[in-house]
């Protein structure tokens, strides 16, 4: 009779003939440190991000960026407040290091204008779409101040109605800047292509 081997002794007997490529381990370990360290980046703008590409061996600094890219590039989103602003020129900070392209400039100052352009338009949309349903708004309050017999002040972010309708009009001015953002990240993503 034969003798019954073990899933591990299978496992083992077949995976005998693979090699690790420590080249291989070594740039990807460089790309996660990539990411790491755009991480660290965003967290306090003030690390150099070319020092730390500078502390990596030369034959990982591709692999180094490559991470800090994947990590930067997926920050470019629209803004919710002035703040991010601030983040997203952060971001392209880091960018300019790694993409070195005589139109990243340009093109990034742009797209900072575009997501100032974002928020000074999604406030303008705010108050006209409050406008829109102050009459409505305005009704509830008066249906409820004759059922509980005292003045009602409705907050609309607390209406259920209202909040659909705010967030079906956001959706559509979204969607619109959106398709931009998109399209200026293909770019991106082209001009490092080129470079790498």
């Amino acid at each position: 009779m034969g003798r019954i081997k073990s899933a591990l002794e299978i496992a083992l007997e077949r995976t005998e003939s693979v090699k690790t490529d420590k080249a291989s381990i070594g740039l990807f370990e460089a790309r996660q440190q990539g990411k790491k360290t755009a991480n660290n980046y965003l967290s306090d703008i003030s690390i150099d991000l070319e020092a730390e590409v500078k502390k990596i061996p030369k034959e990982q600094h591709e692999s180094f960026k490559q991470g800090i890219f994947d990590v930067l590039s997926t920050q470019i989103l629209l803004p919710v407040s002035n703040e991010d602003i601030g983040k997203l020129e952060a971001v392209g900070k880091g960018l300019q290091l790694l993409i070195d392209d005589k139109n990243f400039p340009a093109l990034y100052g742009q797209l900072i204008q575009f997501m100032s352009q974002y928020l000074n338009e999604t406030a303008q949309y705010e108050q006209a779409v409050r406008q829109q349903y102050a009459p409505k708004l305005r009704q509830k309050e008066e249906e409820l101040s004759r059922r509980l017999g005292r003045e009602v002040r409705l907050d609309p972010f607390q209406d259920p109605e209202f909040i659909n309708f705010y967030n079906q009009n956001l959706n559509m001015l979204k969607g619109n800047y959106q398709v931009a953002i998109e399209q200026v990240k293909g770019q991106l993503s082209e001009m490092w292509n080129e470079k790498t």
